[in-house]
């Protein structure tokens, strides 16, 4: 009966109604069950027979008392390829298209051969929301029944579908696991291919680590179907802040992969005594610290994936409205390396309410997997991806709503900067934006410094548009586009950038973020008075404060202005100045290419490139 309310393509409907052994997906239960390879057992391979391979191993479960730990046998599989999506359409793109990339191999062909190998396999089929329910946009997942561990992590991350009696049920979004292709096609390569239509998108993933297709092909299908609707689905983690005297400040912090999105979700990480370490210096091995005594609460909103509707005219003029585009969410825990870096999220995933998924992570069956404890990629070297989908229903203080937005934070992974190794990593800890200058920064989206989440490191490479880039299938310059008219619509709503990792010669971590984010709260806007700040040296920098001042804690002035420090130093700040001015010119100039550039993006670039004055930036918007 089932089956007759799911109103799929014509030769999608027969190949999938010719499989004697198709199911949908059960209970959380049943999937945990089979994907251990039973109720009675504790672990199990997930392995396909490839021809002239035979049988590979794809991934591992194992049964904990907390969940269950997924591990991949291929290194390379334990982070997402930056280069895996692929176009087989003809619908605009900015995107390789699958006939460019693959010349020799027709993807028609190859649809079919996908097609029938699923006919042939026992199969789990999981409807779901594209974006959670109240979006109402509907997905399909065709899964190979051992890759068990693959569905429950999608039915986590985004929401499952119910049928309603009598409904029929038309997916906008299908998505197929074909795990043996990337060896028989692809050359052991993580591939997933977007084919979309107007009224279907169609992705075919080649490989079973959930991060391309559960996780960023959904967002990529997601942005499609904004792209037609004039609608953004940010890439962003967003909390409401409650500081100690009971005020609500709200921040959304954007940036590319491994920019600190999750961590803008987590409290500051305390030293023994309590205090908050500021950073280490990389040459003389001095360390700083501040004290706080009551910091701020946090409401979490969304951890990756905000849902930015557009606003009806009569609310335009305030301030961005956001809600949470996914069930759970995709939690990197590489900076847990001991119990007690993060007690909160610790306690949470030892002793949750239902089973969880871990990978990348030493499970032992019957016993708790433990965040703190990475596989390793060899000897001593520890994955640098370690994650777990995280339900939201077991987040404390989730917000379930939409919600105005106060601050528009954007992170930036930096190196260490000195004059002798002069780079970008030349940002003090907080910087304030002129909203043009904050829409250039979304649209180059540095992916930075020893970026974690992926397979490769090319230094100061970018991300594109919104940092969201990457996952999208369309056009760069539709949504520079819906971007700039977002902000424009949003005037009330402020911008600032923080780096992580690095400030000058300090090795910092992600603790920039977490002192502004309280010390805006407190202040209740990133609204300043006339004299708390002076023009960045770097006028793509924006403004910094004069001081900073938390709880009665002075900030050192090193943290806020680079160039004073003296392993830096005003040669080393512009040599850093100049490759970062370089960078925006590289990532800028094509858009001037485009007849469909919105006319004050493209005088807003074209002033960047001629070379930037705040005033003018500031006047533009």
């Amino acid at each position: 009966m089932v089956w007759n309310q799911i109103d799929l393509p014509v030769q999608i409907d027969k190949i999938l109604r010719t499989n004697s052994d198709a199911q949908l997906a059960g209970s959380r239960a049943d999937i945990i069950d089979i994907a251990c390879g039973g109720p009675d057992s504790n672990q199990c391979e997930v392995a396909y027979e490839v021809p002239g391979k035979g049988r590979v191993v794809e991934a591992t479960v194992v049964r904990c008392r907390n969940g269950i730990a997924v591990n991949y046998p291929d290194i390379y599989m334990r982070r997402r390829d930056p280069d895996c999506m692929i176009i087989a359409d003809d619908q605009p793109t900015d995107k390789e298209r699958f006939a460019d990339r693959y010349p020799n191999l027709s993807f028609d062909n190859l649809q079919n051969e996908v097609l029938n190998w699923l006919a042939s396999q026992p199969l789990t089929l999981l409807p779901f929301y594209c974006g959670r329910s109240g979006l109402n946009k509907r997905g399909l997942l065709v899964a190979p029944r051992n890759a068990a561990f693959f569905v429950g992590g999608l039915a986590d991350l985004q929401e499952p579908l119910v049928f309603e009696p009598g409904e029929l049920y038309r997916p906008q979004v299908i998505i197929y696991v074909a795990p043996p292709f990337r060896h028989t096609h692809f050359d052991g390569k993580q591939v997933v291919v977007h084919k979309r239509t107007p009224e279907l998108h169609e992705i075919y993933a080649f490989n079973l680590y959930p991060g391309p297709s559960a996780k960023k092909g959904v967002y990529g299908a997601l942005l499609t179907l904004g792209e037609a609707e004039n609608w953004v689905t940010l890439h962003g983690s967003t909390v409401q802040v409650v500081t100690p005297y009971d005020n609500i400040f709200t921040v959304m912090h954007e940036g590319a992969s491994g920019s600190g999105k999750s961590e803008m979700l987590e409290y500051p990480h305390r030293e023994p005594d309590g205090q908050l370490k500021l950073g280490t210096n990389l040459i003389t091995g001095e360390s700083r610290y501040v004290s706080i005594g009551v910091g701020c609460s946090l409401r979490p909103v969304t951890d990756d994936m905000a849902l930015a509707l557009p606003q009806p005219p009569e609310q335009r003029g305030g301030k961005l409205v956001v809600q949470d585009a996914e069930n759970a969410w995709f939690v990197r825990v590489n900076h847990i390396t001991r119990y007690g870096v993060d007690p909160h999220l610790e306690s949470i995933c030892a002793h949750p309410d239902l089973p969880m998924i871990f990978l990348n992570m030493q499970g032992v069956p019957r016993a708790t997997c433990l965040l703190w404890e990475h596989i390793e990629d060899a000897p001593g070297v520890r994955c640098p991806n370690p994650r777990v989908i995280l339900p939201r229903t077991l987040v404390p203080g989730v917000v379930d709503r939409p919600v105005e937005v106060d601050l528009r934070s954007f992170g930036v992974r930096t190196p260490p900067c000195t004059a002798e190794n002069p780079s970008y990593g030349i940002m003090g800890m907080l910087h304030v934006l002129p909203p043009a200058l904050a829409w250039l920064w979304r649209l180059i989206a540095p992916r930075g410094h020893a970026n974690p989440s992926i397979t490769e490191d090319k230094g100061l490479a970018s991300e594109g548009v919104g940092s969201y880039w990457p996952f999208a299938t369309g056009r760069r310059v539709v949504h520079a586009n819906l971007l700039l008219e977002q902000i424009l619509q949003t005037p009330k709503t402020r911008y600032t950038l923080s780096p992580n990792q690095h400030i000058g010669a300090w090795d910092v971590g992600f603790m920039p973020q977490w002192i502004v984010r309280e010390y805006l709260a407190r202040r209740g806007s990133a609204n300043f008075n006339e004299g708390q700040l002076k023009p960045a040296r770097c006028p793509l920098l924006g403004y910094v404060p004069r001081y900073m001042r938390v709880e009665g804690a002075n900030i050192p002035n090193i943290f806020l202005a680079v160039e004073i420090q003296p392993e830096v130093g005003l040669d080393g700040y512009d040599r850093g100045a100049d490759l970062l001015r370089d960078f925006f010119v590289q990532e800028l100039e094509p858009y001037l290419d485009e007849d469909d550039l919105h006319p004050l993006g493209r005088r807003i670039i074209k002033h960047v490139i001629g070379g930037p004055y705040l005033e003018t930036l500031e006047n533009l918007i």
